[in-house]
């Protein structure tokens, strides 16, 4: 007897990863993607109206982060899937998409053969954590509690500009980049140093002697 294929949306910022995501499983006849979009917004108005089995969530979307998306979905699609699907492998934001209720975390080089595998195992009810993720959190473990988390450059940069006083604005201007490109990073750097609001950003980042 032939299975329904379990049907996949697909959240993520970059059509090249949605392209790529598509030929990964196009083959597969246990999978169907059902819909993909690039932004928070979009794929929850879809939800209200319509039904999925498994979201393939990224983290770094440009209205409503990873982390906020989870227990968004989950509200209103109470028994879907969140599996993350992220180049991030910081231990506090993949430990933050744990709490806020994914039942999966697969960084963006994973295999065809592995995300399918991820897709049926949460689909059947069991988590699923890639095994490089796995080491990851394996890892953080061990390390002690005030490790610095890992900043690029770019966000040490806008990090000491923040806490210079200047504006989404001010920095955007200075850095050449869209106001929107600094709000990102604003949020990253929150999701990393596991804090609220910028305020506790410039705190634990004095703490932490990042600036």
């Amino acid at each position: 007897m032939q299975h329904k294929p379990i049907h996949i949306i697909i959240v993520d910022d970059h059509p090249m990863v949605i392209e790529g995501l598509k030929t990964l499983l196009s083959d597969d006849k246990r999978v169907l993607i059902k819909n993909q979009f690039m932004n928070g917004t979009d794929t929850l108005t879809y939800l209200e109206h319509n039904s999925a089995d498994i979201v393939l969530l990224d983290v770094n979307l440009p209205d409503i982060n990873g982390v906020e998306m989870v227990p968004k979905i989950l509200n209103i699609r109470a028994n879907i899937g969140v599996i993350g699907l992220s180049t991030y492998s910081e231990p506090s934001i993949i430990n933050q998409m744990i709490k806020k209720g994914v039942k999966g975390y697969l960084l963006k080089n994973v295999t065809g053969e592995e995300l399918v595998n991820a897709i049926t195992q949460v689909h059947q009810g069991d988590f699923y954590f890639g095994s490089e993720v796995q080491k990851i959190l394996a890892d953080s473990v061990t390390q002690e509690s005030n490790d610095q988390p890992k900043l690029t450059r770019r966000e040490k940069h806008i990090l000491t500009l923040i806490a210079e006083g200047k504006t989404t604005n001010n920095i955007a201007e200075e850095l050449f980049i869209s106001p929107l490109t600094v709000e990102t990073h604003r949020r990253n750097l929150m999701q990393k140093l596991e804090v609220p609001n910028a305020a506790s950003l410039i705190k634990v980042a004095v703490e932490k002697h990042l600036i």
